[in-house]
């Protein structure tokens, strides 16, 4: 019964917050802990029971999921929760912690006795919400029934990609998706912008393309954020900038030149320091603009 699985959610941001409902409403007994508890506190409504330290989270939970900012936020909060984790728990790890953010994680799972697995998830706040998410998932086959349980009430698909999560296989493919994220969302705030330096109305370039091979669901989303002003959002600027150098620091790794991931990350940081960082990435389209 769904009602006797416990899940302990580290991270209530945006996708967080969306998936502790989704499992709550689906009967499991979910517990959250979030750095900062009163953005947690509204859960509490949907019969979620908010702790006040990760180790309080996890103490007799059947799985924990974190969802945090990035490695090193899931790391410490992991180490906080320690004491209080049972070896043979399941550990889904769906945060975007890029490659070299992979191995500490893997690391305190092997010590700590811990099923591993790999998890970032594609999509934003509202397929959160919807329980639309694609869960990109590594790990042995002997846990996928356990993981399953949660990916599919959090996802409407999962790609198993890898039978062992601590090789980082599913975050390499994140990285590689996020690239194409980014280049889209830059892309549209400099075309729209383009248009209105050129004074071109940016609603008849949506029309140009509109039904042909140029347009794209994404492109719609995100050019209507910026020229409606609302920017409300689904994946902040702030965690797109972080998610740019994630990927430029892997392909430098790898030895691939990423001159569009470059660029985004300046364009990004540009629009943090003009004070955008908590709006939607769209908002990048403010650094076509000043210094």
């Amino acid at each position: 019964m769904a009602d006797h699985i416990s899940v302990a959610v580290l991270g209530t941001g945006i996708m967080g917050t969306a998936m502790a409902r989704n499992l709550a409403r689906a009967g499991y007994d979910v517990r959250a802990w979030n750095r900062t508890r009163a953005r947690a506190e509204p859960l509490t409504a949907d019969g979620i029971r908010v702790m006040d330290t990760p180790g309080e989270a996890v103490d007799g939970a059947d799985t924990v999921l974190t969802m945090l900012l990035d490695g090193p936020a899931v790391l410490d909060a992991m180490t906080a929760a320690a004491p209080r984790l049972a070896p043979g728990t399941l550990w889904l790890q769906m945060s975007t912690v890029g490659i070299e953010g992979t191995a500490p994680l893997a690391a305190f799972a092997a010590a700590h006795g811990l099923r591993y697995v790999d998890a970032p998830v594609l999509g934003t706040k509202a397929p959160a919400e919807q329980g639309q998410l694609t869960v990109l998932a590594a790990g042995p086959a002997d846990v996928r029934e356990r993981a399953a349980a949660v990916f599919d009430v959090i996802g409407r698909t999962t790609r198993w990609v890898g039978d062992d999560g601590t090789d980082g296989h599913a975050s390499r493919l994140k990285l590689v998706l996020n690239s194409w994220v980014l280049t889209v969302i830059n892309g549209v705030g400099e075309a729209v912008a383009l248009a209105e330096g050129l004074d071109v109305d940016p609603r008849d370039f949506l029309a140009a393309v509109d039904g042909g091979p140029l347009d794209l669901p994404y492109l719609r989303m995100k050019a209507e954020a910026i020229l409606s002003g609302d920017l409300r959002p689904s994946f902040t600027v702030s965690a797109a900038r972080k998610d740019a150098r994630l990927i430029a620091e892997a392909a430098a790794a790898s030895g691939v030149r990423t001159d569009l991931a470059a660029a985004a990350a300046e364009r990004l940081r540009r629009a943090e320091e003009q004070g955008h960082g908590d709006e939607d990435a769209a908002a990048a389209y403010h650094a076509s603009f000043g210094d």
